[in-house]
């Protein structure tokens, strides 16, 4: 017998870790994807939280309050796209760093830069930089205080920022 009612998102909280370096909320609508986002940055000491599509990251992000948030580009309900779009429109999470951890197409970095993703990681990733990135996008917050102190988009003075990954994202055999 089928189901009637509509499933209730649920999102949960790993393994809380004293000392953490910081908290990352991990959305992708794949379990597969976000456990082994997950796994990788709790095992360099990230707290992380998921999310299993954009609405749901929406639903929790003031409440989680992560130092950066992770976005696949395809899911379900709302895309990774829009919802960076609606972070972004909110100034509570103006700044909040976004990285795109998806396939990177040229439509999607374009679009992620418009609506002012600051990293994009394409899959197949390395666990390394993963991690990489999102240490570098906690220690620039860390540092300024919050992204864009300087009216750039990236924090770091000339513009650019992590944004320069799209380009090795889009190339073949990235």
């Amino acid at each position: 017998m089928g189901k009637t009612g509509t499933r209730r998102w649920a999102w949960t909280y790993s393994r809380v870790v004293s000392g953490a370096p910081g908290r990352v909320l991990v959305v992708d609508d794949n379990k597969v994807i976000r456990q082994l986002i997950r796994v990788n940055l709790e095992l360099e000491g990230f707290e992380v939280v998921t999310a299993a599509d954009g609405a749901e990251c929406l639903d929790v992000v003031h409440q989680v309050q992560p130092d950066v948030v992770t976005l696949d580009v395809v899911m379900p309900r709302l895309d990774g796209l829009r919802t960076a779009a609606r972070l972004r429109a909110d100034a509570r999470t103006l700044h909040l760093p976004i990285v795109i951890v998806s396939a990177c197409t040229q439509y999607e970095v374009e679009s992620g830069l418009e609506v002012g993703v600051d990293a994009f990681l394409a899959k197949p990733f390395e666990p390394g930089e993963l991690v990489g990135t999102v240490r570098q996008l906690m220690e620039r917050v860390g540092r300024r205080g919050s992204l864009g102190d300087d009216g750039c988009r990236g924090g770091d003075g000339d513009g650019t920022g992590l944004v320069g990954e799209a380009e090795r994202a889009t190339q073949p055999g990235a």
